[in-house]
């Protein structure tokens, strides 16, 4: 009688739920009972005064006559807030600019600094550590008034968009940099052994893999590019905060403009940084599902032992 042999088929594992751990667990130990009691007394203490802080700010307010409703009365017109939102586009404008002009010289910093060609390299470290070095207001200043001295005169916008695409570029290369290096060799051994090129193995293996893992760091910094585009108002680049202060120089009312002004910055800057916060936690909270491996197909000497 001729006999068959039936594969095993193997039981699926199942994905464990993942555990609940702080956010932060990754860079230090999570906090045992105590640790999490202290935490939660910090964090109880910490509401309190900065609750206790708004109240006296309130209170100080009220009596210098600074929530009189008659003060914050043209805040309630749609005319004052036009006016404001398009400085808030002069404000995207810029910053979209300064992204994609400093992210694409951001790349090519980061993989002039991981590169096999030492001169290339130390002119990449040489460029980045300047511009880190330079504050952002002196290098608005040279185009203020040191280039047009050479007769060299660039549109209002590109003053202040030059000078922040130099300095963000650095920033942004740095993070760049950081997600390569956070990556094993063997992503790149492996994709040369397939007969890629290094340039190959760069864009198609290394570059998305990078990108992927830095994601949260380039919104965050996203973040800090639009607070920097507040600079503008030195070259009188129409921008939130230099219409904020035409408008409070023309209405006679600091205090309730630069809080409307706060607001517009507090919604714009808190929807980043809520996408940067949900970038970080999503691909924790996938479980990692073990993968089911196929059963192996009979070998033609064990079919012939079960004859």
């Amino acid at each position: 009688m001729t006999g068959q042999l039936i594969p095993d088929r193997p039981t699926p594992l199942r994905a464990k739920r993942p555990r609940r751990t702080y956010a932060a667990a990754f860079m230090y130990d999570e906090p045992g009972p105590v640790g999490r009691r202290r935490i939660l007394v910090g964090s109880i203490v910490s509401v309190v005064a900065i609750a206790a802080v708004v109240g006296y700010g309130l209170w100080q307010f009220g009596s210098h006559g600074q929530l009189d409703p008659a003060r914050w009365a043209p805040f309630t017109e749609w005319p004052i807030w036009q006016y404001l939102l398009v400085g808030l586009l002069g404000t995207l404008e810029a910053a979209a600019i300064v992204a994609v002009l400093g992210g694409l010289l951001g790349v090519l910093l980061a993989l002039g600094r991981v590169s096999s060609v030492r001169p290339v390299r130390w002119l990449c470290g040489l460029y980045i550590e300047i511009t880190r070095t330079v504050p952002v207001l002196l290098m608005i200043y040279l185009m203020l008034f040191g280039l047009p001295q050479l007769g060299i005169n660039l549109p209002t916008l590109w003053k202040l968009v030059v000078p922040l695409t130099i300095a963000n570029s650095a920033v942004f290369a740095e993070i760049v940099r950081a997600g390569i290096l956070s990556l094993p060799r063997g992503q790149r051994e492996a994709a040369l052994s397939l007969g890629m090129r290094p340039v190959q193995a760069m864009r198609h293996v290394v570059l998305p893999q990078a990108f992927r893992n830095v994601t949260p760091s380039l919104v965050t910094q996203l973040v800090s590019l639009l607070k920097d585009t507040s600079l503008g108002y030195i070259v009188a680049f129409t921008e939130l905060l230099y219409r904020g202060q035409v408008l409070a120089s023309y209405l006679h009312l600091l205090i309730p403009t630069y809080v409307a002004v706060t607001v517009i910055y507090l919604v714009v800057n808190g929807s980043l940084s809520a996408l940067a916060s949900r970038l970080q936690r999503g691909p924790r909270r996938r479980p990692s599902a073990q993968p089911v491996l196929p059963a192996l197909p009979a070998t033609p000497h064990q079919e012939e032992s079960h004859v």
